[in-house]
């Protein structure tokens, strides 16, 4: 028996029944989180992992109706299936495998006639001997001096997660060679990195599955210069992440190294890849790396094992749906109380949105619910002076707060008024969260907060390579729920296709201009013209 379409579901019905009577003035959070045992009732844990959700809106019998929903829309025989192989991603006719990329049980799984484990394991024992190479001095660049630092150059998924890993891990371990992210097209991004970076001990890191990215072969053209200006070979500083057999896997362009990425893990999705696994194995060794590995491992196989009751992805991305669908929140801020997080946000703003903003259901039919909200987000306690005005009375927003119990900065440190800043850092935490939901009556409008703010706080003991991995595999698992509740597709991503295909027609014309100087804009419209015209006059 298929799984039923999600505004079909019976649960679907009873929770648009439930969310009219959320509105009573019993339901608001100041009542419910004075229930007793609501914290015990409404959390959620794993080992080194707390999800607490006792500050959205839900009760009991909410509670009861999306599990009810997870069953009707059988999500989690889809995602046992997603990791065996089958093909979920329907309108590409491909498997999601990045669970496999990061799974230690062993077990094959077959695809096309091959084995997928193997063939990953096979390229993270090249990027193992590679980075130790790297480290140990034996392969270096045109001039004989180590390398230092690295670059990578990709766009969307084949930066945003590794950023996100490096950021966070680089406060708990010390970096064996420095990372710097090359993604925009703009020139002013080139400027800024070569300026970090000594020409003779760079290694550039070219990531792009097809190796036709329009802005990665453009900043490859200008690293390519850069190495020719500097009398240095690009064989001894390129080294290349891409599909077996596309141009970047060219013997007739020798490179340092070329490793593999697959059809079956998407850009958004393929962190614990060879995307990843190259440059965090040279930032960090390959044992690092793979200590990443095993938090992404850990939280897939919760995701994977535990009762949809106490399945934190699933009972998270239950809570999502219930906040847009039915409580018509609009967004969603993920804020987390670790400035070393700092790039967690943008990463799951990719793998978020692109995910989930289809207008499609997976069978091709169009949608007339929410699928996926804007995610934005920034750490605390900076989002307080940012945005959190509109979050306490403005248009209210659900709020994912993060918190790390143990700093990663051990060395001495001062108390102000009385407590360290540490521990300053989660009074302020525990105290937005309170103020959300409860807020405060007040005879002077402009000081009255009217609560009954929604919001989840996920916890971890202190920032490991696991716990970053955890994290990660979290915001995975929970998008990928999402979807297949949903019943919409989050592995393609067709959206971001229109824009380029204007660009390409726009790059055509200003293409004849640089070659014909006396080439007018006539063939576009009369905004693209100016625009186009303002370029070349250089001004207004």
């Amino acid at each position: 028996m298929g799984q039923t379409l999600f505004e079909h579901c019976n649960a679907f019905k009873n929770l648009s029944r439930l969310s009219k009577s959320v509105t009573d003035k019993n339901c608001h959070l100041r009542h419910l989180i004075q229930e007793k045992d609501r914290l015990k009732n409404f959390s959620l844990k794993m080992e080194g992992f707390f999800y607490d959700f006792s500050k959205q809106r839900i009760d009991d019998r909410v509670l009861a109706e999306l599990l009810n929903l997870a069953g009707e829309t059988k999500a989690k025989e889809t995602f046992s299936r997603m990791t065996a192989g089958d093909i979920v991603n329907v309108t590409e006719k491909r498997a999601a495998l990045h669970t496999a990329a990061r799974d230690f049980t062993h077990d094959a799984i077959w695809l096309n006639d091959v084995e997928v484990i193997s063939e990953m394991n096979h390229v993270n024992l090249q990027i193992k001997a590679f980075s130790e190479k790297i480290h140990h001095r034996q392969i270096t660049g045109t001039t004989g001096k180590p390398f230092t630092d690295a670059v990578v150059i990709g766009i969307g998924g084949s930066y945003l997660g590794c950023e996100f890993v490096y950021t966070a891990c680089k406060q708990c371990v010390e970096p064996q060679m420095d990372l710097h992210f090359l993604p925009n097209v703009d020139i002013d991004n080139f400027g800024q990195v070569i300026k970090t970076i000594d020409p003779e001990t760079c290694l550039w890191i070219v990531i792009s599955k097809s190796y036709t990215t329009t802005e990665t072969m453009a900043n490859l053209n200008q690293v390519l210069l850069f190495l020719k200006t500097h009398h240095l070979d690009p064989a001894h500083h390129l080294v290349t992440v891409t599909a077996k057999g596309s141009p970047g896997d060219n013997p007739s362009n020798p490179v340092l190294g070329s490793f593999h990425m697959f059809d079956f893990i998407g850009g958004r999705y393929s962190v614990t890849s060879a995307v990843g696994g190259l440059p965090l194995s040279l930032a960090f060794g390959f044992d690092v790396f793979n200590r990443f590995l095993t938090g992404c491992h850990a939280m897939d196989s919760h995701a994977l094992n535990a009762p949809e009751e106490k399945n934190i992805p699933l009972i998270s991305a239950l809570i999502s749906i219930w906040n847009s669908n039915f409580l018509r929140y609009p967004a969603q801020a993920i804020i987390p109380y670790c400035s070393a997080l700092s790039r967690l946000t943008p990463h799951v703003q990719q793998l978020y949105m692109e995910s989930l903003g289809k207008g499609v259901t997976s069978d091709g039919k169009l949608t007339d619910y929410q699928t996926g909200v804007i995610i934005f987000g920034e750490p605390g306690t900076n989002a307080q002076h940012s945005f959190f005005q509109l979050a306490h009375q403005g248009s209210p927003f659900p709020i994912e707060f993060i918190g790390v119990v143990k700093p990663a900065y051990n060395k001495d440190q001062a108390k102000s008024k009385g407590v360290y800043n540490h521990q300053e850092l989660w009074a302020n935490m525990i105290a937005q969260a309170q103020a959300l939901a409860m807020g405060k009556a007040d005879d002077n409008t402009a000081k009255h907060f009217t609560g009954n703010r929604p919001s989840s706080t996920i916890v971890i003991n202190t920032l490991t390579p696991e716990s970053v991995g955890m994290l990660l595999a979290f915001y995975e698992a929970r998008t990928v729920y999402e979807g297949f509740i949903l019943g919409i597709n989050p592995f393609d991503q067709f959206g971001v296709e229109l824009g380029k295909h204007l660009a390409s027609d726009i790059r055509e014309q200003i293409k004849r201009k640089n070659t014909d100087a006396a080439y007018a804009f006539n063939a576009l419209d009369p905004a693209a013209a100016f625009y186009l015209d303002t370029l070349f006059k250089g001004a207004l």
